[in-house]
């Protein structure tokens, strides 16, 4: 078993100039949230960045097991994936959140909370449009909500709210995984967060 290195004053120091920030990706099933977001967080581990991906179906098995769909519990899922997000960010870590979050004001809630907090925030559209969705359609979500076997489907037959001001619109389906990835990074780079 290892021993655990000790902090030296020069790690303290290089610790203190992180800046940490979270990153929400909101968007309808299959826009290619979850794709792009560790896509971007492999580029910034191998620039030495510390990154974590909150997925948001881990985050629903782990986190938030019991909700259900209602927009009472998914304003709940929402807020309990900003906290834990402004937490990391807080503490130096880019906190990536791939997570639909269909209604303005459970977003607006988290902006908040970071604003509150003096914490880094940036919501990205992953504009991607519904019938391409359907398409691509990662988890036959969409199949089944044809099929009449689930309701409450995002965008389909339960709202989704698009994002009116984010920081960043990807739209996903008129380009590569890597050049969205790298459109969200010369981002962070504007920002001074990568």
């Amino acid at each position: 078993m290892r021993a655990a290195r000790l902090m030296t004053s020069n790690d303290q120091e290089q610790e203190k100039d992180v800046t940490g920030a979270t990153i929400w990706l909101t968007g309808l099933p299959s826009a290619g949230k979850t794709t792009i977001a560790y896509e971007l967080a492999g580029r910034l581990k191998a620039e030495g960045r510390r990154v974590q991906v909150l997925d948001g179906d881990e985050i629903r098995e782990f986190l938030s097991a019991g909700l259900g769909f209602s927009r009472e519990d998914r304003h709940t899922n929402v807020q309990r994936i900003g906290y834990v997000a402004e937490l990391l960010a807080r503490n130096g870590v880019l906190a990536l959140a791939p997570v639909i979050a269909p209604y303005a004001d459970s977003r607006e809630a988290v902006r908040k909370r970071h604003q509150s907090e003096g914490t880094a925030y940036l919501e990205v559209h992953v504009a991607t449009p519904v019938d391409v969705c359907s398409v691509r359609d990662v988890k036959g979500l969409y199949a089944k909500q044809a099929a009449g076997e689930i309701s409450g489907l995002t965008g389909v037959d339960d709202p989704y709210e698009a994002p009116e001001s984010p920081d960043l619109r990807i739209e996903s389906h008129q380009q590569t995984v890597q050049e969205s990835a790298a459109a969200l990074h010369a981002l962070l780079t504007e920002r001074g967060l990568a």
